[in-house]
C-alpha cells in the first residue's frame, strides 16, 4: 500500500512546479554569495522535500526542473541553454541522477516504514484476538460448564430410581436446575450480546419507556433472589429514550453483580435531574478502587476481590456497551458507607407524559 493518498500526491506536484521556481527567483537576487554547487545542493534539498510529501515522481519533476533552472539561470553563459564548460555539463547530469536517486530512496524508506507500521498493527490486532480467544475458550471451560453440570446432576437426581426423594427434596432439585438453566441462559445471552457489540450490529430501537417497569422486569432474571432487591422512584418520574429490552439487560446484569457481592439488600434508586434520568443500582458490598473503576467494565477482566464464581466478566462489560449504544452512560461511584454504586444516566423522552405511578412497585426500605 502507497504511504502517499491522493491528497499528498497533488500537494507533492504543486510543490514541485512552485518551489523550484521560487528557489530560482530567491537565488536570482543571492547569485554573488552562491555558486553553482551550493545551489544545485539547495536544489537537491527542494526534491528531497517533495518526495518526502508526494513521492519519488512529484521529486522526479522537482529535480528535472531544477535542473533546466539551474541551466537557464546559474550555469554560464545565462539566460541560455547552452553549457560551456563541459564540468558544469557534467555537474548537472550529476545533480539531475543524485536527486533522483536521493527521491527514490526517501519514498522506498518511507513505503517501509508504512508496511512495518500496517505490519505491527497486525500483530497487534492478532495479540488480542489471541488473548481475546484464549480468555474465552478458559471463560467457556469453567463458566458455562458450571450451570450446566449442576442442571444435569439435579436432573439425574430426580431421574434415580435408587434414592427416594420427599417432595419438598424434589422440589428443591427442580429449582436447582431450572437456577443453573436460567445461569447457563444469561451466560450464553452476555456472549451474544458482546459480540454483537465487538460487531457493531446491536439493533437499537429507542422508544420512550418506563424505568420502574423496566426494573420489575429485570427482576425476574434472578429468581429467588429478586426478594432482595428493593425499588425506589418518585411517582411523577417521567419517561426515559431507551431500548426496552436492553435496558432490562443493562438492569438485570448490573442487579446481578451487585446481589453477587452484596449480603443486604440492593437498592434501585430512579430519579429525575431535568433533562435526564438516573437509575441507580447501589450495594454495600466490599466496593471497588476507584482506580479499577475500567478495569471492571473490561470483558473477561476480573478484580482481585472477585472469586471463582464471578463468572466471565462480561456481565459489567455489556451493560456499559448497551448504555453507550443507547446514548447513555454507565459510571460506577463509592456507596456512602462502603459499597459500589452504578449509575445509568439516560435522556427523557421529550414531550411524553409521565406514566401513572399507579401500576409502579415502589418500596421505601432502607438498604
Amino acid at each position: 500500500m502507497s504511504p502517499f493518498s491522493g491528497r499528498r500526491r497533488l500537494a507533492g506536484y504543486a510543490m514541485a512546479l512552485c518551489l523550484p521556481g521560487l528557489l530560482t527567483w530567491a537565488l536570482v537576487h543571492a547569485r554573488e554569495p552562491l555558486n553553482l554547487v551550493s545551489d544545485m545542493l539547495l536544489f537537491v534539498l527542494v526534491a528531497v522535500v517533495v518526495a518526502l510529501v508526494g513521492g519519488v515522481i512529484p521529486a522526479v519533476v522537482a529535480a528535472v526542473s531544477g535542473s533546466v533552472l539551474l541551466n537557464f539561470f546559474f550555469t554560464p553563459p545565462f539566460h541560455t541553454f547552452t553549457i560551456e564548460d563541459p564540468n558544469n555539463a557534467l555537474a548537472l547530469v550529476v545533480f539531475t541522477l543524485v536527486a533522483v536517486l536521493v527521491s527514490s530512496t526517501v519514498d522506498l524508506a518511507a513505503r517501509r516504514r508504512t508496511r512495518l507500521d500496517e505490519a505491527a498493527a497486525h500483530t497487534v490486532a492478532l495479540t488480542q484476538a489471541n488473548e481475546l480467544r484464549t480468555a474465552l475458550l478458559a471463560a467457556v471451560g469453567h463458566d458455562l460448564r458450571t450451570p450446566l453440570a449442576a442442571a444435569k446432576a439435579a436432573v439425574s437426581s430426580l431421574r434415580s430410581e435408587a434414592v427416594a426423594l420427599s417432595p419438598e427434596a424434589r422440589q428443591e432439585l427442580l429449582e436447582d436446575a431450572d437456577a443453573s438453566i436460567d445461569r447457563l441462559g444469561d451466560l450464553i445471552t452476555n456472549l451474544l450480546d458482546m459480540s454483537r457489540l465487538r460487531a457493531g450490529a446491536v439493533s437499537i430501537r429507542r422508544q420512550p419507556t418506563d424505568p420502574v417497569d423496566v426494573i420489575n422486569r429485570a427482576r425476574r432474571h434472578l429468581g429467588s433472589a429478586r426478594g432482595r432487591v428493593v425499588v425506589e422512584a418518585a411517582p411523577d418520574l417521567p419517561p426515559v429514550e431507551a431500548d426496552p429490552g436492553l435496558l432490562e439487560r443493562v438492569v438485570a446484569n448490573l442487579l446481578a453483580n451487585a446481589l453477587r457481592w452484596s449480603e443486604t439488600p440492593v437498592i434501585v434508586r430512579c430519579r429525575s435531574n431535568g433533562g435526564w434520568s438516573d437509575i441507580q443500582v447501589i450495594d454495600r458490598g466490599p466496593g471497588v478502587p476507584s482506580a479499577a473503576y475500567e478495569r471492571i467494565f473490561t470483558a473477561f477482566q476480573h478484580e482481585g476481590d472477585f472469586d471463582a464464581d464471578s463468572g466471565m466478566g462480561l456481565g459489567l462489560a455489556v451493560a456499559r456497551g448497551l448504555t453507550e449504544a443507547m446514548g447513555g452512560t454507565l459510571t460506577p461511584s463509592q456507596t456512602a458507607g462502603g459499597g459500589l454504586t452504578m449509575t445509568i444516566s439516560l435522556d427523557e423522552a421529550a414531550d411524553s407524559p409521565a406514566p401513572e405511578p399507579g401500576h409502579r412497585e415502589r418500596r421505601q426500605d432502607a438498604p
